[in-house]
């Protein structure tokens, strides 16, 4: 079946926003080993290794397990940026879960804070945004030595809703580590964490750590991030955070000159420089999406989502080798140029694997917004339209105040699967992804 022919029938669910998130963890400087978390695998070399493994997992198709750079080019078919020097990067769609190019796709490397859109994809849904924690001692001890805070202060008392602003703004460990504890310890929640990523069939992945410091064994790859990205993105709330630009958090309480008891905020912000530029990369047209992150072990990993002209592309790059500022932004601008030339054009070289929940069943995806118990309430915005650009503004609610947040108002709409269709394609649809407008007011 060719490319144009296995584009997906008719659209109907609105797409709304997502924004790729900071998560720049700092950790201790000592390389150390990742040995294999699956059987199914191999080990991966000590960490950062020179070379792939010969022969990887064969999950969404017997050519993603091979080394090296897999693409079908051929007559109207862009080549690929010559100048990618990521160990590991795919492309797909993210719609169909085509996957368009892929180099090393399930080289096990350390993931850095893109370990993150695991642990909010596991945990987000248990806990209302209004819920309130009291922070204790206990909740922040085993942090990891350097690692990136948000500034969270014991016996402090926080929303979830700021817990979760602070692990995607600031990719803040402290804010993780009290979530996992609200989740009844860390211990608990990677248990969790691995449980879920199986359900994903991201079978590269094994969590040590659930805030994606360095640790010995901890190891995902670039298409199990993609499979990360891909669930996350259909929570109203995990979109709604990892799309917010800039907000309030809680400081910590003192005493005015008049002796009354004050808390006062400071402005966080998200530091993913495809959502909000920097002097040496612009903000890159249509971005919407999800989560980067930079350890020792890890380099700089990222994992991106973008929408032009109603197709939408997942891209995540890991530890370019070239060391220049913001690389790993620019070379995943590359590669979404290279897709959106490519898409319809290009015949696929695997697919995204659905959950092992949605591979034999017909069943629709879950509503839109729907999160659990966690969700809050709240749902998704309707709307239609075509756009192009890049990211509209708008407040976000929750107490955030201060907060503008990358919300795609002006739609196009995504592809939902008939039962029928799914089935035979095997693909898990975004019910409810991101277009995208620019202009910050």
């Amino acid at each position: 079946m060719s490319a144009p022919q296995k584009k997906t029938i008719g659209r109907s669910l609105l797409v709304t926003s997502a924004a790729v998130l900071s998560s720049l963890a700092l950790t201790a400087p000592v390389a150390l080993a990742a040995p294999s978390p699956s059987p199914t695998g191999p080990s991966p070399s000590a960490s950062p290794s020179v070379t792939p493994p010969a022969k990887m997992s064969n999950v969404g198709g017997a050519r993603l397990g091979l080394a090296g750079t897999q693409v079908n080019l051929a007559n109207g078919v862009p080549v690929l940026p010559k100048d990618i020097t990521a160990r590991s990067w795919i492309v797909t769609d993210a719609e169909s879960g085509d996957v368009l190019a892929a180099h090393n796709a399930h080289w096990r490397l350390p993931p850095a804070s893109t370990m993150k859109m695991l642990f909010a994809d596991t945990v987000l849904p248990k806990f209302p945004k209004t819920e309130k924690h009291k922070v204790l001692p206990s909740d922040l001890a085993g942090i990891g030595a350097g690692s990136s805070m948000v500034g969270i202060k014991e016996n402090e008392t926080y929303t979830v809703h700021d817990l979760w602003l602070g692990v995607f703004l600031r990719s803040g460990n402290d804010a993780v580590h009290v979530l996992s504890a609200m989740n009844k310890g860390v211990a608990k929640t990677v248990a969790e964490m691995n449980e879920h990523a199986e359900e994903l069939q991201a079978l590269d992945t094994h969590v040590v750590s659930p805030d994606g410091y360095d640790a010995p064994g901890q190891v995902s790859s670039a298409y199990d991030l993609t499979l990360f990205a891909r669930s996350g993105l259909q929570k109203k709330d995990f979109r709604e955070y990892c799309s917010t630009v800039t907000a309030e958090f809680p400081g910590a309480t003192t005493k005015n000159k008049k002796g009354k008891t004050v808390r006062k905020p400071f402005e966080i912000r998200n530091t993913n420089r495809l959502l909000s530029g920097d002097y040496d990369i612009s903000q890159y047209q249509g971005i919407a999406g999800v989560k980067n992150g930079n350890t020792t072990n890890a380099g700089a990993t990222f994992t991106g989502v973008a929408e032009r002209n109603g197709r939408v592309l997942l891209v995540t790059v890991m530890n370019p080798s070239k060391e220049e500022h913001n690389e790993v932004y620019k070379e995943t601008a590359k590669l979404f140029d290279w897709g959106f030339k490519a898409a319809g054009k290009v015949e696929p070289v695997g697919e995204l694997v659905p959950p092992k929940g949605a591979a034999g069943s017909s069943a629709q995806p879950a509503a839109s917004g729907q999160a659990g118990g966690g969700s809050g309430g709240s749902g998704d915005s309707g709307g239609s339209g075509a756009s192009a650009k890049p990211v509209t503004s708008a407040t976000a609610g929750g107490g955030s105040g201060g907060v503008w947040t990358a919300l795609g108002i002006a739609g196009g709409l995504l592809v939902l699967l008939a039962a029928g269709g799914f089935l035979v394609n095997r693909r898990w649809p975004l019910p409810d992804l991101v277009r995208r407008r620019s202009s910050r007011p």
